[in-house]
């Protein structure tokens, strides 16, 4: 081992070192042929040098007096190569780290093919600018770990949320640990679960996700980048205190899953998944027990889904042809599983580009409440801005009641060329209303084109069916905003605009109870409503021209104004 002395030796030396560093622990300094090449595993570094280096931020570096081990991958074996498996040489840095007491597992610039690494504890990874850990083909060269039992709870979510040992990454019951750096994680080999595309997730030695972890505390991802991350470039079940942090996932599936978590601050991301949701957060059984998502921020992120696969990584930015599209969701949504709840959350800052908007959904039971949104922006989506959705679905273990969805604050939003036939829908089931919504500051320009035809139409309520804007049918009568089963709704300085006349209410209110408007407009169509009442308690517009202030106290039957 390099040993370096304490005191103003070894600040002498690393201050010299300064940004060499790099080129030091990556074992370029000396080359392999070299008669002087180290034979050391690991150098001591002080927690100030790494800090000042930005090899680790404070939080992870050791505490003052203490130092921080590097353990370079290449030390173990490591080839970097592209060809040769490097699974063996880094999975045994990390054990040699953990045997240490934690320290810094140190990737230099190379293609390191592997199948399934261990974390452990004490433990962070940094792949440095150039670093790309490739997630291999099964087969001849190895397997994925095998996908553990969740038994008896997987019936109660998806295949992908009851395993996380089949991932290119893996850790459960660890505690401070980071994946942090400028490089690249790769998920070539790994499966994007469906039944369409080999490999299968569910075939035996089939990874399908880069990056898992389950029940462990005080973990950071920064900085690093995922191309095409199987069912979801992360996995995150039970982690609390949880920082997410300037990661670029550029995506087959889901960009991050995020269950059962406390204390999640997600920040400064960027997520292209044309194919399933950008940044998703989930409460499901999966833990055998309803527990909730909660504490979590999200803010200054940017979801899209209208980018081919890597082309915003690579800059290219090369959007899909009209002609040949894949689902283009990269929305942030809350649910669809949705045992435990989502309390406590606040997301703000952050741009939709040719995606879906924001989806909040309660229906396995969850406690969907307190919750902010604002500062916004959202351009050519390809469904609503708002879905917000109570209902039965309750998937979990019989007895469980339906949930709630109640005290959310919307603020502060610009949506525009929105795809029409969609309106924003904010709706619960008959005897289970969604309560204490307030929307403000909110402007929508949409495509327009609604005939009075689709303003006729009667929603099924499917109360049961899958949470989606589309379980409705191919047409929302509204072509703002369908409130439905609600009670004590606010909305003010709300502005919709259709590029083409369309001839749907800009609201539709049914089984309403308390419902105030303030400074709203539209540009309707001649005879078109600007609402449409039904089965409505204590409405009241005001400042809405060219509507006069008007106050109602119960619509049974309906009734346009």
């Amino acid at each position: 081992m390099v040993e370096l002395g304490s005191g103003k030796k070894r600040r002498h030396f690393l201050k010299g070192m300064g940004c060499a560093f790099t080129a030091f622990v990556g074992g370029s300094i000396v080359s392999e042929g070299d008669a002087q090449v180290r034979k050391s595993s690991a150098l001591p570094i002080g927690p100030a040098s790494l800090f000042n280096l930005g090899v680790v931020d404070g939080n992870a570096s050791a505490p003052p007096g203490k130092t921080q081990m590097v353990f370079n991958i290449r030390d173990y074996g490591a080839r970097g190569n592209g060809t040769d498996v490097d699974t063996p040489a880094i999975n045994d840095s990390i054990a040699a780290a953990a045997r240490a007491g934690g320290g810094i597992v140190f990737f230099p610039a190379g293609n390191y093919l592997c199948f399934s690494i261990h974390l452990a504890s004490n433990i962070t990874l940094y792949l440095d600018r150039g670093a790309v850990v490739i997630a291999a083909e099964n087969g001849a060269l190895g397997s994925y770990d095998a996908a553990e039992s969740n038994a008896p709870y997987e019936a109660y979510q998806d295949y992908h949320h009851n395993h996380w040992h089949n991932s290119l990454i893996w850790g459960e019951g660890l505690s401070n640990l980071g994946i942090i750096g400028g490089g690249l994680f790769w998920g070539r080999g790994l499966s994007r679960g469906d039944r369409e595309n080999k490999p299968f997730a569910e075939d035996p030695g089939v990874g399908s996700r880069v990056i898992a972890l389950k029940n462990c505390r005080n973990v950071e991802l920064r900085g690093v980048s995922i191309l095409k991350g199987g069912t979801m470039g992360i996995l995150a079940t039970g982690v609390d205190n949880l920082v997410i942090d300037g990661l670029t996932i550029d995506t087959n599936r889901d960009g991050m899953d995020i269950d059962c978590c406390r204390n999640v601050r997600i920040a400064n991301c960027g997520v292209n998944s044309p194919w399933d949701d950008a940044i998703c957060l989930k409460s499901s059984y999966a833990l055998g027990n309803p527990r909730p998502t909660e504490n979590l921020t999200i803010t200054n992120c940017y979801v899209t889904g209208a980018y081919q696969l890597g082309s915003m990584l690579d800059g290219s930015w090369k959007k899909w042809p009209e002609e040949n599209h894949p689902p283009q969701h990269g929305r942030i949504k809350f649910g669809t599983e949705s045992n435990g709840g989502f309390i406590n959350s606040t997301v703000s800052n952050c741009v939709f580009e040719g995606c879906r908007g924001f989806a909040l959904e309660s229906v396995d039971g969850a406690r969907l409440e307190d919750m902010t949104i604002t500062n916004i922006t959202m351009r050519n989506l390809i469904a609503p801005p708002l879905f917000i959705r109570l209902g039965a679905r309750m998937r979990g273990p019989q007895g469980a009641q339906i949930g709630t969805v109640k005290r959310i604050l919307i603020s502060d939003i610009v949506a525009a060329n929105d795809y029409a036939l969609f309106s924003s829908v904010i709706s619960g089931i008959p005897g289970a209303q969604i309560e204490d919504i307030k929307i403000r500051n909110m402007f929508i320009e949409h495509q327009g084109g609604g005939t009075k035809d689709m303003a006729g139409r009667q929603l099924e309520e499917n109360e049961k069916d899958y949470p989606e804007h589309s379980m409705f049918g191919d047409v929302i009568p509204a072509q703002g905003f369908f409130l439905r089963h609600l009670k004590n709704i606010e909305m003010s300085d709300i502005e919709i605009r259709s590029q083409k006349p369309d001839f749907r209410p800009p609201f539709l209110l049914n089984d309403v109870s308390g419902a105030d408007f303030w400074h709203v407009k539209a540009n309707v169509s001649a005879g078109t409503p600007m609402f449409l009442l039904t089965n409505v308690k204590d409405f009241a517009v005001a400042r809405s021209k060219p509507l006069k202030d008007t106050e109602i106290s119960r619509v049974a039957e309906t009734v346009s104004i």
